[in-house]
């Protein structure tokens, strides 16, 4: 039921590119609930979680003057179908991602297309089911996808390197990796904090992302690393992939880089991937159901008790200023698993 019957809602926006610190770089505002498209759904926006994606887009792109909504992690409730929709009813507890290219769940009312959208684990909390949307998605495609894993292999066996184990994606892709597949898992992390993080998610090895990355890789995999899944640091990590993966080993990449000196990759034959999330969404692919069936199946492993949330710390109610502080702690580069926020 839409509780404002004058048919708007409370959002947070930002109207301008600027700084974290200016109390003017993310606003509440007050919109129009917006209205279901034939695949959409109109959900009730529970609680979201924030991403550095959230800030990129707030920091690299200029509204110009009108209210642009981020977010791109959110759980809640289904209120209303568009006409077309098959795979979810009125009333549903769901949670995802979104589309890039649409306007992001930090609204009390959020429009999504039924097919990149899960039914929320059971077992979670609203809260504890928003953080894990994007970071599952991106984990289990550059996995399961990019990388080419079996998810059903425990008896598979090699080497898996997960940079910042203690960040979003690289939490759950441990998670992933341990509870699918036979891989041995080496995490980097470089604070006491992130390391018994990391080590709480499953890696078997914890590398410091801060010493010298071969030498250490060498110590603790003398084999060779067979993939390395790359959250933070490509460019300068890559000559330490290239020395330390074997003979035909595979990179997938999922932060931001305007180039990459991948001449280093050659001489081992080693593949590299790029992993985004949004592809699906941006580009109306065929498959972006997938990304359905994936929500639920990791859904169906939390459930089980196989993985767990990466919830760490809720900053309250869904506000200007509870945002600007999630995204100032983003920037700092010092969050551990992820951030969230509840109610409005």
């Amino acid at each position: 039921m839409i509780e404002n019957q004058n048919g708007t809602m409370p959002a947070v926006a930002f109207r301008r590119s600027l700084p974290i610190d200016d109390p003017e770089s993310l606003l509440d505002v007050e919109l129009p609930v917006p209205e279901p498209g034939p695949r959409d759904l109109l959900v009730q926006v529970e609680a979201v979680a924030v991403n550095p994606v959230d800030y990129k887009v707030r920091r690299n792109s200029d509204p110009g003057g009108e209210p642009k909504v981020l977010g791109w992690d959110a759980a809640g409730t289904v209120v209303a179908v568009g006409d077309e929709v098959e795979l979810f009813a009125v009333g549903d507890e769901v949670y995802y991602a979104g589309a890039l290219d649409r306007p992001g769940a930090n609204s009390r009312f959020h429009v999504v297309d039924e097919r990149i959208v899960g039914h929320k684990p059971a077992t979670l909390s609203f809260t504890e089911a928003a953080a894990l949307p994007l970071t599952s998605l991106t984990a289990w495609e550059g996995l399961f996808e990019r990388l080419g894993l079996r998810g059903d292999a425990l008896g598979q066996t090699g080497t898996l390197l997960v940079t910042a184990a203690a960040g979003g994606v690289g939490s759950i892709a441990v998670q992933l990796a341990r509870a699918l597949t036979g891989l041995t898992v080496i995490g980097t992390a470089s604070r006491p904090e992130t390391v018994e993080f990391a080590r709480r998610m499953g890696v078997h090895h914890v590398v410091d992302h801060r010493g010298p990355l071969a030498k250490q890789l060498a110590e603790v995999a003398p084999g060779g690393v067979d993939y390395v899944f790359s959250t933070i640091g490509t460019d300068r990590n890559l000559a330490a992939y290239a020395e330390a993966l074997v003979p035909f080993g595979q990179i997938v990449a999922i932060d931001d880089h305007d180039s990459l000196d991948i001449g280093v990759l050659k001489p081992k034959s080693i593949s590299f991937h790029w992993e985004l999330m949004y592809t699906h969404s941006l580009f109306r692919t065929p498959h972006q159901v997938n990304q359905h069936r994936i929500l639920d199946r990791v859904a169906r492993l939390v459930d089980a008790g196989v993985l767990t949330t990466t919830a760490t710390r809720d900053l309250g109610p869904v506000n200007a200023a509870n945002l600007r502080e999630a995204h100032r702690i983003l920037e700092s580069g010092t969050a551990i698993g992820k951030l969230t926020l509840t109610g409005f």
